[in-house]
């Protein structure tokens, strides 16, 4: 199980990048139970890449497919930062590019305990 980030000081600042506003919500209510701060919700690819790269964030959530456009130049830029990422799919982890193959992916749909565990494991807690 993972440890309370509010016990533990761990509390980390979340990009999500989803265009579904339901699954958004849902997500923010699950990192908030988490004890992280969700800072900024990304709909757009564009968004996501402008957030990505100037964001406060210490992690990020990122849809693979906004509307059928991949999130891996999101990706790209997060990894150029060192902040650490998580890849939410229907497909898991098998749906990923190769390159990607070694990075934590929640299958949509997910709960809130693979969340907290998939941002441990991104951020080698």
């Amino acid at each position: 199980m993972p440890e309370n980030p509010r016990a533990s000081g761990s509390r980390r600042r979340v990009l999500l990048v989803e265009d579904e506003a339901m699954i958004a919500m849902l997500v923010e209510d699950m990192l908030d139970d988490l004890g992280h701060e969700l800072v900024t919700v990304a709909s757009r690819l564009d968004e996501a890449l402008a957030a990505a790269k100037t964001g406060a964030i210490d992690v990020a959530i990122l849809d693979l497919s906004l509307g059928g456009v991949l999130t891996y130049p999101v990706a790209d830029v997060l990894a150029q930062r060192g902040i650490p990422f998580v890849f939410a799919t229907g497909y898991g982890s098998s749906g990923l590019k190769e390159a990607y193959a070694d990075r934590p992916a929640l299958q949509k749909p997910f709960v809130q305990q693979a969340l907290g565990d998939a941002i441990a494991l991104a951020c080698g807690t």
